[in-house]
């Protein structure tokens, strides 16, 4: 590998769909209309409901990102409170592999700016850290 972290293992290639790993491939590279796309697809197939909520949470978070890349902070704070929803609604600490809570965490330090204001567009946008996907061990995700 070229010194970039592994954000999941061969285990997760074997365990989850290929549009999940791709679409946090995407996520990861700040390509998020694109990671938007690659959970879509997966989402609007035959799929339990809970992973329907998931991958609807993980979408609006990444179209959060979106927004912000082309100048749209209203429209982000809005897909980023509609993850938030979702991820309570789903109220699972680990999905996928994913720490629900620690993945929240980040995503609050990154938009949380968002809801300070009335309206979103009257202050500049600080410097934010999109959050990074870091799948944790399968064995630890079902223990």
């Amino acid at each position: 590998m070229s010194g970039t972290p592994a954000h999941y293992s061969e285990e997760h290639l074997l365990a989850y769909p290929v549009e999940y790993i791709a679409g946090i491939d995407l996520y990861n590279a700040g390509e998020y209309h694109a990671a938007h796309d690659a959970w879509e697809e997966r989402w609007m197939g035959p799929v339990a409901p809970d992973e329907k909520l998931f991958l609807q949470a993980m979408i609006q978070s990444a179209v959060a990102f979106h927004h912000l890349q082309i100048g749209r902070p209203g429209a982000a704070r809005r897909m980023y409170l509609m993850a938030k929803e979702k991820f309570a609604r789903l109220n699972q600490p680990i999905f996928m592999s994913l720490d629900l809570a620690d993945y929240q965490a980040q995503l609050d330090r990154a938009l949380s700016w968002l809801l300070s204001v009335p309206d979103p567009r009257e202050i500049e946008q600080p410097q934010i850290e999109p959050p990074v996907i870091c799948l944790i061990a399968i064995a630890k995700a079902n223990s």
